[in-house]
C-alpha cells in the first residue's frame, strides 16, 4: 500500500467509525437520554465490578481526555448513574463508581447499542484483524521518523 492509499484507507476507516458513532449516539441519546460516550463510560465502569476507576485511567479506556471524562462525568453523577468516591489529598485519585441506577440503565442501553450493530453491514470484517491493529495503535508511541517534507517540483 503507498501513501496515497494507507491515507485513504485510514480517513475511510476514521469516517466509518464516526458514522457508527453517530448512529449508536442518536439511537442512545433518543432511548436512554446518554450520548455514546457516556455509555462507553459506563460500560468501563461495570467492567470495574464496584471497585471504581480513576478518571485518568477511564479517560485512557474510552479515548477522551480526562476534562472530557470529568465534564461527562458531572450529569452522570447528577442523576445518579455515577457515584464519586473522594481522595483526601489528590482530586485525580478519586474513583468513579457505577451506581445500581447506572447499572439498570446499562442493561437497557446494552440493548439499544445491540439493535443498532444489528442494522450495521459487518460482512467481511474480521474482529482479529481490527483488535489487532488496535492492540498495535495502543502501544507507546516511539519518536517519528523524519521524513523529508520538501519535495522535488
Amino acid at each position: 500500500m503507498n501513501e496515497s492509499e494507507r491515507e485513504d484507507a485510514v480517513l475511510l476507516l476514521l469516517d466509518v467509525a464516526a458514522r457508527i458513532e453517530r448512529r449508536l449516539d442518536n439511537a442512545l441519546s433518543m432511548a436512554r437520554g446518554i450520548s455514546f460516550s457516556e455509555y462507553r463510560i459506563l460500560k468501563v465502569l461495570a467492567g470495574a465490578e464496584g471497585r471504581g476507576v480513576m478518571r485518568v485511567d477511564l479517560a485512557e479506556a474510552v479515548g477522551l481526555t480526562a476534562s472530557a471524562v470529568t465534564r461527562a462525568l458531572r450529569p452522570l453523577e447528577k442523576i445518579g448513574l455515577v457515584a464519586t468516591e473522594k481522595h483526601e489529598r489528590d482530586a485525580r485519585c478519586s474513583l468513579a463508581k457505577l451506581t445500581p441506577a447506572g447499572l439498570e440503565l446499562l442493561s437497557d442501553a446494552e440493548q439499544v447499542v445491540a439493535e443498532g450493530l444489528d442494522a450495521i453491514p459487518m460482512k467481511g470484517v474480521s474482529l482479529d484483524k481490527l483488535a489487532s491493529l488496535q492492540a498495535e495503535l495502543s502501544k507507546p508511541r516511539c519518536a517519528p521518523s523524519r521524513r523529508s517534507t520538501i519535495r522535488a517540483t
